[in-house]
């Protein structure tokens, strides 16, 4: 056995019951990283009046946990396989509990951006750890499928969710409470991982850190992912965003440089790419998510601006959306292990381009019932199934040092993905509204009817994005499953 090797859980945490409360802390911790990357939507325009924040300033409540969440993902990843998953999952709750908390008694705009960043932080260290747990807890690819079915049906369905909570907590009590709600949850799940997880890590330890590849890609994803935010605010050709972005590039260049010519124990091993099922898989989560979470902030747009729906309504609009996703991660978990990632792609995928070009027609004129619950359960059955394989394909049949490193990557590709999606629609559903609300007085039906054109053209876009991972998909290998004398095997194939 290498020196690189995993200790295995303890084996009270493979069997039973308590294998099974190990799956619940970590879908826990997974929903609460999605859900405060989107409960706070709603609420935005109340922490503005009550905080007086200034508008340029508004998106930093957003972009504060998206950009930190962004730069870490990696690092949080390889923190898990060396420091101990067990040990870094409770560093992340922890520090996103106390975040959590300083934000939702915040009384001024840079106290609660600033907790917005460290719950990012929190989150960065968090969502790897989760799923290097499952990895190395549910060994059988049976088991291992139904578990990350669930892990991947909680992450789909917690955005939706989050636009839920965030109407009902906002509508019916105060803002403070999307972020203070999180307090009690978050000691009730470090009591369950202390209880139930159990302690793995590489046996390099401390020596496989790779500290400037860290620091670099860190960096330069912040950076990066700091720049393409600010272009709607400020345009490309600003400064405030071609520095941020050129800033990125080189420091991201230079992390490839390091991984591939200095580092001894690089972060990511760009080795890594030669899996034709992790590269491929990443591309898919990329263009996935990036059709998915532009689709939460428009289709929230559309129903309160566009529809006139009142932020607790636009809430509850979403639960069909929300248990679409639910019912396509958790009931396509026993199918993936039997016939591979690669045609449950194919068949999320063209779901979802059909749902969002769907969802894209709907005007002012529209109906709930007629024109946006068919393609809501359809967006949200197919995004689901995608979330399922999607994640088990960029990590299945990875050496067991790797995990973290390679849940790490998936949940950066995917916070990529749902930044570079939004801003770029953004940007061209703005222009599209620009020109045609023009001359229209605000709240008549022309107004709507160019705010509806205008977030039509994003939705058309979104399912662009599903398009394309459709295409991604293609490459995905299949799998086959084969049985030997020690047992089953699985082989990628062309």
């Amino acid at each position: 056995m290498s020196a690189e090797t995993l200790r295995p859980p303890a084996p009270s945490a493979q069997v039973g019951p308590r294998l099974g409360l190990v799956l619940v802390a970590c879908c826990l911790g997974q929903f609460m990283n999605v859900l405060d990357a989107s409960v706070v939507n709603v609420a935005l325009p109340v922490i503005a009046e009550e905080l007086r924040f200034d508008r340029h300033n508004l998106q930093l409540v957003n972009n504060a946990y998206t950009v930190v969440v962004c730069g870490f993902l990696l690092l949080g990843g390889r923190l898990a396989d060396l420091f101990g998953q067990r040990r870094i999952f409770l560093s992340g709750i922890t520090l996103f509990t106390l975040a959590s908390t300083v934000g939702g008694l915040a009384n001024d705009p840079g106290t609660l951006i600033l907790a917005r960043a460290f719950q990012g932080l929190g989150a960065a260290i968090m969502a790897p750890a989760t799923l290097t747990v499952l990895g190395t807890a549910f060994t059988q690819p049976g088991a291992r499928a139904k578990a990350f079915g669930a892990w991947s049906a909680v992450s789909g369905a917690a955005g939706a969710v989050g636009v839920l909570a965030g109407g009902v907590i906002t509508e019916w009590f105060s803002w403070r409470w999307i972020l203070l709600i999180n307090a009690p949850i978050g000691l009730a799940l470090f009591a369950l991982v202390c209880w139930v997880v159990p302690e793995s890590r590489s046996r390099r330890g401390r020596r496989g850190l790779d500290v400037p590849g860290a620091v670099t890609v860190t960096l330069g994803l912040m950076s990066a992912v700091y720049g393409v935010s600010e272009s709607h605010t400020y345009g490309w050709s600003s400064a405030r965003v071609l520095g941020p972005l050129l800033a990125g590039g080189v420091l991201l260049g230079l992390f490839v440089l390091i991984q591939a010519k200095v580092a001894r124990h690089p972060l990511v091993p760009l080795g890594i790419f030669r899996n034709r099922a992790v590269a491929s898989a990443n591309l898919v989560a990329f263009f996935g998510i990036a059709a998915l979470f532009s689709t939460f902030y428009f289709f929230t747009l559309l129903l309160q601006q566009v529809l006139g729906y009142s932020p607790l309504r636009t809430g509850l609009s979403y639960l069909p959306m929300s248990l679409g996703i639910a019912l396509g991660g958790w009931g396509i978990s026993s199918v993936v292990p039997r016939i591979g990632p690669r045609p449950v792609l194919l068949s999320g995928l063209s779901l979802s381009s059909v749902g969002l070009f769907w969802l894209s027609r709907v005007d002012e004129t529209s109906g709930y019932a007629a024109d946006v619950l068919g393609p809501a359960l359809l967006l949200g059955f197919g995004m689901g199934v995608v979330l399922n394989a999607t994640t088990n394909a960029a990590t299945a049949g990875l050496p067991a040092e790797q995990a973290g490193m390679a849940s790490g990557l998936l949940n950066t590709t995917r916070q990529l993905g749902s930044v570079v999606g939004l801003v770029t629609l953004a940007a061209l559903s703005s222009a599209r509204i620009d020109r045609a609300i023009e001359g229209t007085e605000p709240g008549t039906a022309a107004a709507r009817h160019a705010l509806a054109s205008g977030y039509g053209l994003a939705l058309t876009g979104a399912a662009l994005f599903a398009a394309a991972g459709l295409l991604a998909a293609l490459a995905v290998p299949v799998r086959r499953r084969s049985r030997t004398a020690q047992g089953e095997r699985e082989t990628l194939t062309s």
